[in-house]
């Protein structure tokens, strides 16, 4: 896969289809790596129309990391978080929005429709915040608008996500397998066996928690972007999971009803994850929603 400079990192991305379509950027959830967004998801993006873009975010993957920041801690951002206290970070959701710019005008791309899964979901809210013109059409999937008082998880879903890091690939497997567990689908079961198949896959490509606990700082950090959602111009779908764990779906409610004129998909028995059987209607959703930006 190749990598490019953009804001200043180097990206590792990867692209499928005619680059003459109109461009369409994935991007991935916290600790996601490109390879989230299956291929054979990314071909029905393009037979339906469109150049599509996956891409590892900073700090995990192939992309840049940052090393000489060092390992947050947790305990004093969660501690600022709820005392209002000024939250200091290596990054911010800010700087995760403008690599994802960056790396769009990098490839000779002015105007993209983005996709955007858990805290992909709020690095799209903010590239359409910040950089309007960039945008086609915003896509939020099971994420928030940062407003504290919406979408946070459940006590169990938390525990599973703060769990020590891992020392051996042993470990870090089963540890994304029960963490998987926890958040996964009620409604669309998936075979442990191809869950722990793509936790050996996530692993081999890239084993980095400590830039995971960074991009968790970042979103912590971030604030909530409800008043500056209700300037979003552009056509937006918002999509969530009616049994997710980890986002509750008021965070899609509130993401809803932040973007002017958005259309709320609601899915029965969708946890936080993106099983098979669910593409057809987030596909559906997806273009119908860049179909108005196009009309």
């Amino acid at each position: 896969m190749p990598n490019i400079k953009a804001n200043d990192i180097t990206i590792e991305y990867e692209v499928f289809g005619d680059p003459s379509k109109p461009a369409l950027l994935l991007v991935c959830g916290l600790a996601g790596q490109l390879i989230d967004w299956d291929e054979r998801l990314c071909q029905q993006l393009v037979d339906r129309g469109f150049f599509v873009i996956r891409y590892d975010n900073r700090d995990t993957g192939l992309t840049q990391k940052f090393d000489a920041a060092g390992a947050p801690d947790m305990g004093a951002v969660f501690a600022a978080a709820a005392s209002g206290e000024p939250i200091t970070t290596p990054y911010s959701l800010n700087d995760m929005a403008d690599d994802g710019i960056a790396l769009l005008g990098a490839l000779g791309i002015d105007k993209a429709h983005l996709v955007g899964a858990s805290m992909g979901g709020m690095i799209v809210q903010a590239m359409a915040i910040r950089h309007p013109a960039a945008v086609l059409s915003l896509c939020s999937i099971m994420s928030t608008t940062g407003d504290p008082s919406v979408g946070q998880p459940t006590p169990e879903a938390m525990s599973a996500l703060l769990q020590p890091m891992p020392t051996t690939r042993e470990e870090a497997v089963e540890a994304l397998v029960v963490g998987f567990k926890v958040v996964a689908s009620p409604g669309y079961p998936t075979d442990e066996a191809l869950v722990r198949q793509r936790a050996q896959r996530t692993y081999e490509r890239c084993f980095y928690p400590v830039g995971a606990a960074r991009q968790l700082a970042a979103v912590i950090a971030g604030g909530d972007r409800t008043a500056a959602l209700g300037a979003v111009a552009v056509p937006t779908v918002v999509i969530h999971g009616d049994a997710d764990p980890l986002v509750t779906p008021s965070g899609g409610e509130a993401t809803a009803k932040a973007i002017p004129g958005s259309e709320l998909v609601m899915v029965p028995g969708l946890g936080h994850d993106f099983p098979e059987a669910v593409w057809p209607a987030v596909l559906d959703a997806v273009v119908s929603n860049a179909g108005r930006a196009l009309g």
